[in-house]
């Protein structure tokens, strides 16, 4: 049996200690081997220019069809403004019970709300768009606890009302043993 790892696949630019961070806290969260690749995708093929951003749908197809594997969970990282056609924008999104996600930080920093740039708030957030979004690979819906990694996320300000971890019945849903354990 081939042993499950986790792969994040950036496409763009990103700081190699948030890779790092994030990459720690994913590893920390689903107790699997977390690894990196850099991806390439002519993202203008997913630009709608009558919404002047990308469509989520079609990047979530393009990351499983060229980039994931069957022995991997694998989570695409992009810093451009997603959508899906129903929801005005999306921080994220994943196939449940699937092999791949995506997610943006493009909504996630204070600057685009006006409010002074904060690093560390701006890796928190993106730290949790990816666990959730994997938690949705893993089979995890919307959990009813607002503090849970896996509680819905409409507006940045949900994000950060939220934990950067699974709760309890979260982690049990997925066989993830107990931190104490």
């Amino acid at each position: 049996m081939i042993q499950q790892q986790i792969t994040l696949i950036s496409f763009g630019y990103f700081r190699k200690d948030i890779l790092e961070v994030i990459a720690e806290e994913v590893k920390h969260q689903f107790l699997l081997p977390v690894i990196f690749r850099e991806g390439r995708l002519d993202l203008s093929e997913f630009y709608d220019p009558a919404r002047r951003q990308y469509n989520g749908n079609r990047l979530l197809k393009q990351v499983d069809a060229e980039f994931s594997s069957d022995a991997a969970k694998t989570l695409g990282l992009f810093s451009v403004d997603l959508f899906i056609p129903i929801l005005t924008y999306i921080f994220g999104q994943a196939a449940l019970n699937g092999r791949t996600g995506i997610a943006s930080l493009y909504r996630l920093s204070n600057e685009r709300y006006g409010i002074e740039p904060d690093d560390k708030l701006l890796l928190e957030r993106f730290t949790k768009e990816v666990i959730h979004e994997l938690g949705h690979t893993f089979g995890l819906v919307h959990c009813i606890n607002p503090s849970c990694v896996m509680h819905s996320s409409n507006y940045v300000e949900d994000i950060d009302q939220k934990e950067q971890h699974l709760c309890m019945p979260c982690r049990h849903k997925i066989s993830i043993p107990d931190f104490d354990d």
